[in-house]
């Protein structure tokens, strides 16, 4: 059986295109993109939390009342700072103490009587530092106080979750023949933790990136 003919185009008609294969859905390498931004944001949150477990494990507690040092050094800013510093002072195992970061008015017998800690031997051992601000500002502060009296150990007190970031600013300013004892207020509940953690995680990078 014969086939019929095949219809010539006629001139000037457009012929037929052929389609052809696409490589690929054109949101593909988006969702590649965002993928890989994820599994990095899901990293970066995980070394986060794992970072922040570490901190709340490790947080310094208190040392032995009785472990003598050359001066005892309680900054300002939480409860249980100052009774702690009273009562190594009481027990004998350090010759003076700095109360760095004080309000400006701020007398010793407010801060003896704060305490309950006898006002003439408040008086005679405590010195106050008006100037500090800061974390930072209790080291330089701290460093020129210890410096003056030429002492060679000092017990530093503070929360336990400021601990590290103070430790850290001290390092910082202290000559490294100054021995330095830990003596870390419990307290703080997860929100006041957290937000130490993130300020020792920023002040770790500010000086990565070479901040002063």
């Amino acid at each position: 059986m014969s086939q019929p003919p095949r219809r010539k185009p006629r001139p000037g008609s457009p012929r037929p295109v052929k389609s052809r294969a696409r490589s690929g859905p054109p949101r593909s390498r988006a969702r590649r993109i965002a993928g890989g931004v994820a599994r990095v944001a899901g990293f970066g949150l995980l070394l986060y939390f794992g970072g922040f477990l570490w901190f709340v494990a490790t947080r310094p507690g208190g040392a032995p009342i009785d472990e003598p040092t050359d001066a005892v050094v309680v900054l300002t800013g939480g409860p249980g700072r100052l009774a702690r510093g009273a009562a190594v002072l009481a027990a004998g195992s350090a010759k003076r103490m700095l109360v760095s970061g004080v309000g400006e008015g701020v007398s010793r017998a407010a801060l003896a009587a704060s305490v309950d800690a006898p006002p003439k031997r408040f008086a005679a051992l405590v010195d106050l530092g008006y100037q500090a601000i800061d974390t930072r500002s209790n080291a330089v502060e701290t460093t020129a106080w210890v410096g003056r009296h030429g002492y060679r150990s000092l017990r530093l007190v503070t929360s336990s979750a400021h601990m590290r970031r103070a430790r850290l600013e001290l390092a910082l300013n202290l000559p490294s023949s100054v021995r330095i004892v830990e003596d870390g207020v419990p307290g703080g509940g997860a929100g006041s933790i957290a937000r130490e953690f993130n300020k020792y995680l920023l002040r770790r990078a500010a000086l990565a990136l070479g901040a002063a």
